[in-house]
Parts: C-alpha cells; structure tokens; sequence
C-alpha cells in the first residue's frame, strides 16, 4: 500500500559557495501518478556528493543548476515499486537522478543502470561500484595512465573516490602516497585502504611530507581538491608527470575567478599533462568498470567505507557537512 504523500527535499534558496542546512526545506507533495511508459520507485538510500555544490550554484557547471523550489538533484538507489513501462518490471532495483525525495518517477530518463549485482549490497551502487567507484576507474586508468613502479599521490585518499584510486593504483604495481585532514583519515589510508604513506595536510609541513614520501617525484597526481595543496604536488611532479583533475573541493567559490601561485612553468619544464575528467564522458562504458570492481569487490581485493545517515531529514545539512570533513567514508542517506 502506497502512502498517500511523498517527502522531498526541494532547493529553497540560491546559496554562493557550499550549500547549508537553510537552502533547502523538507515538504509534503502529493504521491505521483504513473502515464504510459513510466515506473515508480521506491529510494532506499539518496547520495550525498561534493559536486552537488556546484549543481545548486548559479554559476556556470556542466549541469545546469538545480531550479529554486525544485526537487534536489541527486542519485539515488531504489525498487519499482509500480510500473507502466515495457522496460521495468516491478522488484528491479535502479540507480539514477533520482532526487532527494522517498518517491520518483522516471521513464527510464535519468537512469544509469539497473542493480544487477543482487549479491553485494543496493548502497554499493551509490559508491564504488557508482559514480564514485567508476570515476576512479576511469579517471586514473584512462587519464593518469600509472605504470608499474610510478608514485603516484592522490588528494582527498580518505574518500570515496580517492579511497578506491589508491588501490587501483596499488593493484597496477604503483606506489601511493594519501593526502587527507587529520590523524583518523590518514591512518584509514594506510591501514583500510592499503596506501604505501599517508600526509595530514592539517597538522604536518606539506612540503617537506612530499619529499619524504616521494624521493623520485610524483608521477601521477590525482586532485580532488585544487588549491594549496595541489599548489605543494605540482612542485614534486617528474618530467611526463600527468595530472588529473576530478575535484575543486578547496575552493568555495570560484566568482570572482580565484587568484594562486600559476602551474604553467612548471608543466612547462617537465612536458607534463594536466587534464580534467568527467564521468559522463565515459556512460558507454559504465558497466565495463562497475563488472571489474564487482569482482574486486567480491575478492576482497577492493575495501569501502560508507558512513549512512538515517532518515530524509539528514539530508538538508549533508552537503556541508562534506565540506566540513565530518564523513569518514562514502556519504548515503538510508530511507526509513
């Protein structure tokens, strides 16, 4: 039996920088009816992602932003319910743009892929065998192209992304070197996730860290952050060094356009490549890398973190506090 409303979470005001608590407000809408060719489902759990900050900004994205009053743009993981649609029966579990909210309706617009993997569990889908999973996939394969022996640094090493780029790194021969905030987050690095050394950016010279843990140089650099710290790597890169930017996490704003110490000399003398990655880029290929990870998944080879908060009033506060360091591991809310 369906209820009679349905709770979302819509965009109340335009925030500028990281979204808080007060942009969004939590309501009742009336529960939807399906047309032709649509399916209802039923969230279980929604992402949180560094990137909805920029999808709720007004400033230019790749996504336009999210309108004032609408639904809050996200993925989301769930069961049909109810179905209209040739294509989804009642029982499969999807994952797509499905909102901050208990219920949606698609016509299959939005979705990236039916939840084929009934062994492993739904919140996976929203992590690393997701977006998050898949990005470090293809970003560090396709991209920063490691080589056996290379050292290679990943920003954010903590996180989902960043958490699943070392190993992979790791499993193709190359040393890693995690950079995350504080003594909790690096030693996860190390002791969860299997990086060769771990730097808190926090309580530790940056500077003189990199040197340290990279006495040959940085070969690859995974950047989920910009900012001062990617200022630090960029000194430490080898000639061909190739740089790959996922992530501005440090910058709140970029209106005006920030100002820091510039990087062309220095891709300059060392021939080196700095490019950025968008997993949209690769949607055709999404199932080759989720089919890889499942299996590391499966062997033990490739470890997660997920960190779920309980209930759809979590979610107004759940962007900041990414922002503000508060998660240890992938951040879901868990509809109950």
């Amino acid at each position: 039996m369906l209820p009679a409303t349905n709770t979302q979470v819509l965009l109340k005001t335009r925030p500028h920088g990281v979204p808080q608590a007060e942009h969004f407000e939590v309501v009742q809408a009336p529960m939807p009816t399906l047309a032709a060719g649509e399916f209802l489902v039923r969230n279980h759990f929604l992402s949180v992602e560094p990137a909805m900050r920029g999808w709720v900004n007004a400033a230019a994205n790749y996504a336009d932003p999210v309108p004032l009053g609408g639904v809050m743009r996200s993925f989301a993981a769930g069961e049909v319910v109810a179905s209209r649609h040739p294509g989804y029966a009642e029982g499969d579990r999807v994952m797509g743009l499905l909102g901050w909210q208990h219920y949606a309706v698609s016509d299959g617009t939005g979705i990236r892929r039916k939840v084929l993997e009934r062994d492993l569990p739904l919140s996976l889908s929203l992590g690393v065998l997701g977006i998050n999973g898949v990005t470090a996939y293809f970003a560090l394969r396709e991209v920063g192209e490691p080589k056996a022996g290379e050292t290679v640094v990943v920003s954010t090493a903590a996180g989902s992304v960043g958490s699943a780029v070392g190993q992979i790194a790791r499993a193709m021969g190359c040393r890693t070197v995690g950079i995350a905030g504080g003594p909790v987050k690096t030693a996860l690095c190390v002791e969860a996730f299997g990086y060769d050394a771990a730097i808190d950016y926090k309580n530790e010279d940056l500077a003189a860290a990199l040197a340290r843990h990279c006495p040959q140089g940085v070969d690859v650099y995974y950047d989920n952050t910009s900012g001062p710290i990617t200022d630090a790597v960029v000194q430490h890169i080898n000639r061909k060094a190739r740089i790959v930017i996922c992530g501005t996490a440090s910058v709140a704003s970029w209106e005006p356009w920030p100002t820091g110490p510039r990087v062309e000399r220095h891709l300059l003398n060392k021939a080196a490549r700095m490019q950025g990655f968008l997993v949209w880029d690769y949607e055709h290929r999404y199932e080759e890398a989720v089919a890889q990870l499942a299996a590391w998944v499966r062997d033990g080879s490739l470890r997660y973190r997920e960190e779920i908060l309980d209930g759809i009033e979590a979610a107004p506060d759940a962007i900041a506090g990414l922002y503000r360091g508060d998660n240890l591991g992938k951040r879901l809310i868990r509809l109950v």
